[in-house]
């Protein structure tokens, strides 16, 4: 990461400021401009996103996980369906996450309503992923559960490894899986001088679920 480069951009954002006029018809095509900046200047983990979830109670709770896919559909992370963020989504989908690009003085908001992917495009990502992740996987079967100590957790591994040999593909585990955000809102968060930062938020019309409203909100 070049950090002057990183700092510079930072400033200019701030001086500059986001106007309506700046932004694209289309949400997601403005989110893939916002995230290209952060990955050319190779910030660390810029697809990494704080996912917010609740229970069937509406205690929430929340994680970093990374995004792994966006397109006109939404956005797309995987995990295991067993643990507390997989239980909690399959009793409310409803969800936030935020992309927290602090070091360039962005932000990006999302609201909406998860589904799960096809299974097909779960196979197809678990296969791309390296080894010792798929193995992981296999060893974490019961994520979110209180183990023993971490030898129990080397042990799972241990295992997972001598079942699938060297060499023999890994399957993806039936536990496992992705989720598709469909978002109802998404709002573009630029830092300014005196916190009158500058905050733009799409938001699906109520009769068009193909037509989004771009509002300003106060800072």
């Amino acid at each position: 990461m070049d950090a002057d480069a990183v700092a510079r951009l930072r400033e200019y954002h701030y001086a500059v400021g986001l106007d309506e006029s700046d932004l694209v018809a289309d949400p997601i095509a403005q989110f893939d401009a916002w995230w290209r900046e952060p990955a050319r200047l190779e910030v660390p983990e810029p697809n990494a996103m704080v996912l917010s979830t609740a229970d069937a109670e509406g205690q929430p709770s929340s994680r970093h996980v990374l995004l792994k896919g966006v397109d006109d559909g939404g956005f797309v992370f995987f995990t295991n369906y067993g643990s507390r963020k997989g239980r909690e989504l399959a009793a409310n989908p409803r969800v936030s996450l935020c992309f927290p690009w602090f070091c360039i003085g962005r932000q990006v908001i999302v609201t909406g309503v998860v589904t799960k992917v096809t299974r097909a495009e779960t196979d197809e990502y678990f296969a791309s992923r390296a080894r010792a992740s798929q193995l992981g996987a296999w060893a974490s079967e019961h994520q979110s559960a209180v183990v023993a100590d971490r030898a129990a957790l080397d042990v799972a591994y241990a295992d997972v490894a001598a079942r699938y040999g060297g060499f023999d593909p890994v399957p993806t585990p039936p536990f496992w899986g992705g989720f598709r955000v469909t978002p109802s809102t998404i709002e573009f968060w630029q830092g300014r001088t005196a916190r009158l930062h500058d905050r733009l938020r799409y938001r699906r019309a109520d009769d068009d679920a193909g037509q989004w409203i771009v509002e300003r909100l106060s800072p």
